[in-house]
């Protein structure tokens, strides 16, 4: 009695598969994808068309806005980063903390790139010269929790957050400060101080949703806020009288001239974290990371308040 053979189209899908069908996603098209990944367009449109063949249905669509995934495409998607980035993680959990290699992932704000992670990752380098940084944009694609939660960064700063799916390691506490002309002086900010005119950063980003929910409490409604882009326009534009602004303390440093910046009528923090996945937070990569941003962090050059910000009680700024 013999075996029946199985088909061309039974079986599980490769490695390579699944990352030409990621590399597509995430570039919406074949030729960016294949130059990401060093490869022919006819060589990923293989791997795709096999993959396909093993699903028994279409998994990419081309149309005119480029190629985007179909439902059963987007389906698989969540499972494909899954296994790609497992397959890589058995190899990470096996390296040896002295001698670290690979590509590390790592997502910010603009402000804690300017200033938390450049003696961080000036040490990381000096103790782990085989890994290289990669530093995507935390302020984009629903922040940079769902660029660790979709396997497209490794580690990301965020604003702190009640999320169960994601171990948070804390690092610092930013206040928000109230921004307007030198000339108003330093006297303590009101509530009618904030009805501006007031400049804000765009997008429903963390940040922003913090610093509209607690402007709703003083009255201030969406509309009465202009989105400018570039937290330097907005600046220069304070400074010229023409509005004023809410910041993080860490995206004002070093305070350009003819701008004061104030405690709010109620103080508002950031406290801001390192997230990575549970099950991914001690590959030795990810752990050395950590502990880089934590000891750089500690260190008496790092980047802290002045007197007036301290937190109530007393409490320190790293914790």
């Amino acid at each position: 009695m013999t075996s029946a053979r199985p088909s061309p189209t039974t079986g599980l899908p490769s490695l390579a598969q699944l990352r030409a069908l990621l590399a597509v996603a995430d570039a919406g098209g074949f030729g960016e994808a294949a130059a990401e990944l060093g490869v022919s367009q006819s060589t990923l449109s293989e791997a795709i068309s096999k993959l396909e063949a093993l699903a028994g249905r279409p998994l990419l669509r081309r149309g005119r806005g480029g190629t985007q995934p179909t439902p059963a495409g987007e389906r698989m998607l969540t499972h494909a980063r899954a296994a790609v980035q497992a397959a890589g993680d058995a190899l990470l959990a096996a390296q040896e903390d002295t001698q670290l290699r690979g590509i590390l992932r790592v997502a910010s704000f603009r402000s804690t790139a300017t200033h938390l992670l450049p003696p961080a990752l000036a040490a990381f380098r000096a103790q782990h010269p085989g890994v290289t940084v990669r530093l995507l944009d935390g302020e984009t694609e629903g922040g940079g929790q769902n660029l660790v939660r979709r396997g497209q960064a490794d580690a990301a700063i965020v604003i702190e957050e009640n999320w169960g799916d994601l171990r948070l390691t804390p690092l610092v506490m930013d206040e928000y400060l109230f921004v307007s002309p030198a000339r108003r002086g330093a006297h303590p900010v009101t509530p009618d101080d904030l009805r501006g005119p007031l400049l804000l950063a765009p997008g429903a980003n963390a940040c922003n949703l913090r610093v509209m929910g607690y402007l709703r409490r003083y009255g201030v409604q969406p509309q009465e806020v202009t989105e400018i882009g570039e937290d330097s326009v907005i600046l220069g534009m304070v400074a010229h009288g023409l509005g004023v602004s809410v910041m993080p303390r860490l995206a004002l440093e070093p305070l350009p001239d003819g701008l004061v910046a104030l405690p709010l009528p109620e103080r508002l923090m950031r406290p801001l974290a390192l997230a990575t996945l549970p099950h991914r937070a001690n590959l030795p990569v990810i752990r050395a990371f950590t502990d880089a941003l934590l000891a750089a962090l500690h260190r008496p050059q790092a980047p802290a308040p002045d007197p007036a910000a301290a937190l109530p009680g007393g409490a320190s700024l790293l914790h």
